[in-house]
């Protein structure tokens, strides 16, 4: 008699928990053999505690961390599983997953650390604020200001997984809510749930979770919401129906927890009318429907479900895609050498997709790929020849005469099965694609630009990605089915509503952003960053002669006032070749509206103020990168004459290298007190 194996532990309170009692627990069994991998429970584990843990322990160790130290924590997670990622690989077979869909699984969430670990701590500051946008003048005199701020939400963000990625679905939820300083507790669907805890013991056992930061229940949660309460978050993956039944809850309609989904989507991919068979699109197109049909057994939320075509092509297609399965894909036990596509994750999903796909041919599918039943699949061992305790189901394409059949365009089959529909025009395609009612992305392989603007501007409204597929980016693309951390991932109606990714825009999905209104000092105490009319301080030492240890926000330089000559704005006219007629013809320029006749040029005038506020000696300041934010806003003509002010507006150390980053707040007036441009400087400057 085989033994049954043990329950899964939960990772609570910062300490591995597993049921006193394990009477009930939930058996995972092996996908293609449907051996038991392991038993899932959480009766008896205390799920307010676990929460308040989050919001108290998590909140402190987290909010003791800047941006880029946050950052800096999520690169060493990813070279922490990086390390052992082989241990996630093997787990992933039990669950259905090839070697290809595990990388996608497995690499893919390590990849989302280590992008977020790049992007926070190039786009956030070192600090603990975000400011959002430039300050808003209220009064006159430049006492009062607004300005909006971004600051972390004070509860704790809950992630309620699907199935399929259970690797990539957490750390993609989780490197952004992390980044923003809001401690994670996690639910994995119970099929992978195996996965899930291999993974959160591998962070464990690094050393480098902070405390309360992450933790993970595997098993149910009944009563979850409950428990929730304003500033917390929940963001879900799974269907639709369930989503709208979290959505619904009191703690989500009046409590003040946010709600973001990511759901069913009826996905689609567009054949340009100008991709005929042999072109390159055409054969791009085939081979990224067999991928989305295959990879992960189709059980992707970004798979493609509608193949919608140019009328007439479908037989071409069918063809297509027929000779590229046989040639390609060998269904089996993820462990036999040569297969490429595993079963499904359950034998409850198999027989959900098969339901499904029984629906769609009531409704007038025909299947003209692949066929229902056990298919013949390669076992562990080599062997061949169906397997009934598996979760196997032959990849399957159907066809509908009437592209506009409802059930073609509400009815999911979530594994490896998609629908072809024809269309007759541009508009009609795009209509087809709006059907769907709201998809996490459409893709296009056309190489008429024109047909894929049209099909963009008509179809962008229902889609939170679209990806355009053609022979220029066939071999570099991403794929249709592959979200990247970089782009929002996420979709309008029927898929969410959320974003899950996005780059900094899912870091602050887990933020407040809230006015700030008050007095420069108010402000730049607040912000970090210096606010004109906030105190200053000039005079004393060069504000370049000091190292980040010494230098503060708002320390300033004054510079003396250098007149501007004819002489000066021909020889650089002469230097550098602009002789834009404002700077060389007295008449044209006196007749164009913006100028009085003459004037500097804008480039002399930076340039000038270089020199009027620079320290020449070698010093802390160690290079000047770049400028932002440049505007002219008064012309100076020969006679006038400028100066410049610099303060130090925001400082920011890097946390692995022996210097930081100043921007510079530089203005330059005329003898009147205008102002002529403003613009910031960055510079480079050493720490000591």
């Amino acid at each position: 008699m085989t033994e049954s194996p043990a329950v899964l532990p939960s990772y609570v309170r910062d300490r591995w928990w597993t049921p006193s009692d394990d009477t009930g627990a939930t058996a995972v069994l092996d996908a293609s053999t449907g051996e038991p991998v392991a038993r899932v429970s959480a009766t008896g584990l205390d799920l307010a505690a676990a929460l308040d843990h989050a919001r108290t322990v998590g909140q402190a160790s987290l909010g003791a961390l800047t941006f880029h130290q946050r950052a800096l924590l999520l690169k060493a997670f990813a070279q922490a599983l990086t390390a052992r990622k082989q241990e996630l690989y093997d787990a992933s077979a039990s669950a259905g997953a090839t070697r290809a869909d595990a990388w996608i699984d497995v690499d893919g969430g390590i990849g989302a650390l280590f992008t977020y670990g790049s992007k926070g701590r190039r786009e956030l500051p070192n600090a603990q604020v975000v400011v959002d946008g430039p300050p808003e003048p209220l009064s006159t005199d430049g006492s009062f200001s607004g300005q909006h701020v971004y600051t972390r939400l004070p509860g704790v963000a809950v992630q309620i997984n699907a199935f399929n990625f259970p690797v990539w679905g957490l750390l993609e939820k989780l490197a952004p809510s992390f980044l923003a300083g809001m401690p994670t507790l996690v639910k994995p669907a119970t099929p992978t749930a195996q996965v899930a805890e291999r993974m959160v013991r591998i962070l464990v056992e690094s050393g480098l979770l902070p405390d309360g930061s992450l933790q993970v229940v595997c098993g149910a949660v009944p009563g979850l919401l409950d428990h929730l309460r304003l500033g917390d978050l929940v963001a879900f993956t799974g269907s639709a129906s369930t989503a709208e039944h979290l959505r619904s809850h009191a703690s989500v309609q009046t409590g003040g927890v946010r709600f973001t989904s990511e759901t069913d989507s009826i996905n689609a991919s567009v054949l340009g009318p100008d991709a005929g068979a042999g072109s390159p699109e055409f054969d791009a197109y085939v081979k990224q429907l067999v991928v989305e049909l295959t990879a992960k057994a189709g059980q992707k939320c970004t798979a493609i479900r509608r193949a919608i075509v140019p009328a007439g092509s479908e037989e071409a297609l069918i063809d297509a895609v027929r000779a590229r399965i046989a040639e390609r894909v060998v269904v089996g036990d993820p462990r036999a050498e040569g297969v490429t596509m595993g079963p499904l994750a359950s034998r409850t999903q198999r027989d959900e997709v098969l339901r499904q796909v029984g629906r769609l041919v009531e409704a007038g599918g025909k299947v003209v790929v692949g066929a229902l039943g056990d298919p013949v699949v390669r076992r562990a061992d080599g062997s061949e020849g169906v397997a009934p305790e598996g979760a196997f189901v032959a990849p399957l394409l159907l066809r509908f005469a009437d592209a506009r059949t409802p059930a073609a365009h509400t009815v999911e089959a979530f594994g490896p099965v998609a629908s072809i529909l024809s269309y007759t025009s541009p508009a009609e395609a795009a209509e087809l694609v709006a059907r769907g009612g709201g998809s996490l992305v459409t893709s296009a392989a056309t190489h008429d630009t024109a047909f894929a603007r049209d099909l963009v501007l008509a179809s962008a409204a229902y889609n939170g990605r679209i990806l355009l597929l053609d022979r220029d980016d066939a071999r570099s693309s991403t794929g249709h089915g592959s979200p990247v951390p970089h782009l929002v991932h996420g979709g309008p109606g029927r898929a969410g509503g959320g974003e899950e990714l996005g780059g900094i825009r899912a870091v602050l999905h887990h933020m407040q952003r809230t006015a700030i209104q008050g007095s420069p000092d108010m402000l730049t105490a607040i912000t970090g960053v210096w606010h004109e009319g906030a105190a200053a301080t000039a005079g004393g030492e060069h504000p370049f002669r000091k190292s980040l240890a010494t230098l503060r926000i708002g320390d300033q330089v004054a510079s003396a006032s250098r007149r501007v000559t004819l002489d000066d704005i021909e020889a650089f006219a002469t230097f550098t070749g602009d002789t834009f007629y404002a700077h060389m013809d007295e008449e044209a320029a006196a007749a164009n509206p913006f100028f009085p006749g003459r004037v500097a040029h804008g480039y002399l005038l930076v340039s000038w103020a270089a020199g009027l506020f620079v320290d020449p000696a070698p010093g802390p300041v160690l290079a000047n990168y770049g400028l932002e934010d440049l505007r002219f806003l008064t012309p100076v003509s020969p006679g006038d004459s400028i100066r410049v002010t610099l303060t130090a507006k925001q400082i920011t150390p890097r946390e692995t290298d022996e210097y930081g980053e100043v921007r510079w707040d530089a203005r330059i007036r005329n003898q009147h007190d205008e102002l002529v441009a403003t613009y910031d400087v960055l510079t480079l400057v050493a720490k000591e």
